[in-house]
């Protein structure tokens, strides 16, 4: 017994050993590679100082625990002995987990996009000299060169023979200087921003034959759902109105959305909705679950309510505990992408034999029962797409039978990581659901006292952290927007002026520690990394900031936070004006402005009794307030315009307003 005790500590001093710096880490991203040969450090002054001290050139490479790809070059390169050896020899190799580090990673994402004229993403690998200066950037690298790529065996020696010999000081240069160009305006663009130029640039991007955007994979744009609704609105567009139905019956049915757990995949790999990157991430359910809240709301449609009721069963079934959300499940199960989610041709056949409504089941799948998925051995297997209007008869049976099917594999991994922004998304998007039930609004209302509990001590807001762990990354531009707009949600659900009032505290440290200069920045460091527009993966935080002040100034009637607002589109108006929907968030700030929120008044009881009528006003800009007159009272910033004990005839007048 003594010999086998022995032997187990000689195992695990072993394996101490041969881990690297990561060990120390808490976030599973880093963890992942706390064991792998390569001498991995996190991104800290300790470790930039030491690369300058040995004068050696840094190897970053930022990417996050469910990311397929990233584990795959893991798997081929970075646990790979050789490889490691020229790693260790050559670089100070530093590991960053982009959801622990979002400035950091939205800068070089940027930089990239600027050196390569179009979209990084992950595993982003950057090489920088020993003073941080970026000399070369590619996603994903092979750990072998072929004649079409150029793999890690010849890249680090390559890149270390001209850096030590100065032979990268021109490429330094060049992406130095593109670091620090400020943004140039796009050439022949002088369109005003406007209900019809920004209808006209939706139609100039969307794929009226597979509903939706993007000419090579299609994410779940719900910025772009929201600005489309807006401007259906806004601009009584019928066109508007039906390509964003379309758009969710799409994301709905086909390959987008796991028909048998629920829950929306990250994006497809393919124009047409059919097959997906198998991860899911908290910021999509959450971003769905409000977009399909607001779509039944306006349609009555059963399809968008089992959508949401389906998701936030999902969230609680795979990334709840203690009243907070896992941040992410990966795609596959032992690296075999899709495995879990994925069925062989005979279980789905066999399942549909057994259900009654065999046939419209079979016609609702179409050419999906060939097989149209290849898995890790390359055996035809079936992703559930449904190309019909809507579910087909029999379908609670027939999920019910493949359930049983998928409990009997293992879940893929899930990132149990709480992060502040992704929670305060879904708390607000619990608020947007309780139209359709009231559980959601308790519910909403537990989540956000934890949150809270968690990550706000002595007055300041914090990142991210484990359950088991202490706060100590302090929050980020995007903490505190999206957490202000859950708050702003809470109050609409409740009336609690707390809830308000702690917005409002929210909003002034955000101004302190975020906005310089008349810039709103990602992060409070010295880094003087500036908040971005685009909505590339969920809403901009900066764009949902402006919404909030927007929000706040009418709630609160505060000039102060109008002009705020007001200056912050100002610095990014040229940005707008260029890019027009392709920045929908920051779009519909701007639409808010020039058409006005309108306040809506009376008292609480009132208020919350008809709030699933108020909720039908076909004016996208309508916020509620309580008052102590039991009146419905219509207001702007400007003035008050309608007065009226009628719902009905409020809502006419502010339908023509």
């Amino acid at each position: 017994m003594r010999f086998i005790n022995l032997i187990i500590m000689l195992f695990v001093f072993i394996n101490i050993s041969s881990a690297n710096e990561l060990k120390y880490e808490t976030s599973p991203y880093l963890l992942q590679h706390a064991s792998n040969p390569i001498n991995w450090y996190a991104w800290n002054e300790k470790t930039l100082l030491k690369a300058k001290k040995e004068n050696k050139p840094i190897f970053l490479s930022i990417g996050y625990s469910t990311c397929h790809w990233c584990h795959v070059m893991a798997e081929e390169s970075f646990e790979n002995e050789e490889l490691a050896k020229l790693f260790n020899k050559y670089f100070i190799s530093i590991k960053v987990d982009k959801e622990e580090m979002p400035h950091l990673d939205s800068k070089y994402q940027e930089l990239f996009k600027k050196v390569n004229n179009h979209s990084g993403g992950w595993p982003l690998n950057i090489f920088l000299t020993s003073d941080k200066k970026p000399f070369y950037m590619q996603v994903y690298i092979p750990a072998k060169s072929s004649q079409d790529y150029i793999g890690f065996d010849k890249l680090l020696p390559d890149l270390y023979f001209k850096y030590k010999n100065n032979l990268l000081e021109d490429k330094i240069k060049a992406i130095d200087k593109l670091s620090k160009q400020k943004y140039k305006r796009l050439k022949n663009t002088n369109t005003k921003i406007s209900v019809s130029s920004l209808i006209d640039s939706i139609n100039e991007s969307y794929d009226d034959l597979s509903s939706g955007f993007g000419i090579s994979s299609k994410f779940p744009e719900a910025s772009k759902i929201n600005l489309m609704m807006d401007l259906a609105l806004l601009g009584d567009s019928k066109q508007m109105h039906t390509k964003s139905l379309d758009m969710l019956d799409a994301m709905a049915l086909l390959g987008l959305y796991d028909h048998i757990d629920g829950g929306f995949f990250r994006y497809t790999i393919n124009v047409d909705w059919e097959i997906p990157h198998f991860e899911k991430m908290l910021y999509t359910q959450a971003e769905m679950i409000s977009v399909y809240s607001r779509a039944y709301v306006s349609t009555n449609k059963n399809l968008y309510k089992n959508i949401v009721d389906e998701t936030i069963d999902m969230l609680d079934k795979r990334f709840m505990k203690n009243d907070l959300y896992f941040s992410a499940s990966d795609a596959g199960s032992g690296h075999n992408e899709g495995k879990y989610f994925v069925f062989s041709i005979s279980q789905i056949k066999d399942t549909i034999n057994k259900n009654k409504f065999s046939k419209e089941i079979r016609e609702s799948l179409d050419n999906v029962l060939d097989g149209n998925f290849l898995d890790s051995s390359s055996s035809l297997m079936v992703h559930l797409n449904f190309h019909t209007k809507d579910r087909p008869k029999g379908f609670k049976e027939f999920k019910k039978e493949l359930s049983k099917i998928r409990d009997a594999k293992k879940y893929p991994f899930i990132d149990k990581k709480i992060n502040t922004a992704w929670n305060s998304l879904m708390i607000e998007a619990l608020y947007k659901a309780s139209i359709l039930d009231y559980k959601y609004k308790i519910k909403a209302d537990k989540h956000l006292s934890a949150l809270t509990d968690f990550m706000f001590n002595k007055g300041e807001l914090y990142h991210q952290a484990l359950i088991e762990h202490k706060v100590k990354e302090v929050g980020f531009l995007e903490d505190y927007s999206y957490m202000i707009g859950a708050l702003i949600a809470a109050y609409e659900s409740g009336f609690d002026e707390e809830k308000l009032n702690f917005a409002t505290y929210l909003l002034s440290k955000a101004k302190e520690k975020f906005y310089k200069k008349k810039i709103w920045y990602a992060s409070d460091d010295n880094l003087n990394i500036k908040a971005d527009l685009l909505d590339s993966h969920y809403i901009s935080a900066l764009s949902k900031m402006i919404q909030n002040i927007i929000k706040l100034s009418a709630l609160k009637y505060s000039r102060a936070y109008e002009s705020l607002a007001r200056d912050s589109i100002e610095s990014v108006k040229n940005q707008l004006q260029d890019y027009q929907a392709n920045v929908s968030a920051i779009a519909r700030a701007y639409l808010m402005l020039e058409h006005d929120v309108v306040i809506l008044k009376n008292t609480k009881e009132v208020l919350l009794k008809n709030k699933q009528k108020i909720q039908k006003i076909k004016y996208p800009y309508v916020l509620l307030k309580k008052d102590k007159y039991k009146k419905y009272i219509a207001c702007t910033m400007k003035s008050c315009f309608g007065v009226s004990d009628n719902l009905n005839e409020i809502q006419k007048i502010i339908e023509l307003k």
